[in-house]
């Protein structure tokens, strides 16, 4: 099996997906509506990007923007129709009021998935204090990724809790591999590398011409390279 690390690209339909996996991807995020932040695709979107690659896909579970659940029916709803359409992976993350997780809800969903493997998505950079909701976390089947920028406002600013969080792996609360995303840059990479990060993901680094344009093969081969190197 290879050891190179992931390199994840938000698609939003089949010609991203496409390209990203052109570009050296090793996995897709799915989702729809970028104006708010990625949420839940359709049964048919999922379809059609499955059907034209043949990568890792991780569908978002998300109703509406911010990080509160919202109708948790409809999320196990959706959750259910997306498993019967051959989807194995997910991202979600909720949390209540007070800024911790809201475990209910999630352990819902979760129980929805059967078992899948999920991110928890950067709903962990706005959370009241990180390192209480991992433990919260930790027993959950199928967590097995936190996607995070270290901070609410990017990599910039989270690179430090990054660094620290990378040096408890293997603590409780801090087994799921860490996947870098949210303002990341190329040349944030070799600190976390060296950090032993091994985990990345993008979203407008992969459009160069903006969100209304699409996924660009020679962009994610960029990252591809540096990521590799």
């Amino acid at each position: 099996m290879s050891k190179r690390a992931v390199l994840e690209v938000i698609a939003l339909d089949a010609e991203d997906a496409v390209a990203a996996q052109a570009g050296g991807a090793d996995r897709l995020e799915l989702v729809t509506d970028m104006a708010a932040d990625g949420l839940t695709p359709s049964r048919e979107t999922f379809a059609a990007i499955r059907s034209s690659v043949d990568i890792s896909l991780r569908v978002m579970l998300r109703l509406a923007d911010g990080f509160a659940a919202g109708d948790v029916d409809e999320l196990v709803r959706r959750a259910r129709e997306l498993r019967a359409e051959g989807a194995d992976e997910f991202v979600l993350g909720f949390l209540d009021e007070a800024g911790g997780p809201d475990v209910a809800a999630v352990e819902t969903v979760v129980d929805a998935l059967d078992g899948c493997r999920w991110t928890f998505h950067r709903a962990i950079d706005r959370a009241a204090d990180r390192d209480a909701l991992r433990k919260q976390l930790a027993d959950l089947p199928g967590l097995d990724t936190y996607l995070t920028a270290g901070s609410a406002a990017g990599v910039d600013d989270g690179l430090p809790t990054l660094l620290a969080e990378a040096a408890r792996r293997g603590e409780q609360g801090y087994e799921p591999r860490l996947l870098i995303g949210g303002g990341l840059r190329l040349d944030h990479l070799p600190r976390l590398k060296a950090a032993g990060v091994d985990a990345f993901h993008i979203g407008g680094a992969a459009r160069p011409d903006g969100w209304s344009a699409p996924v660009s093969a020679a962009a994610v081969a960029q990252w591809r390279t540096a990521v590799d190197d």
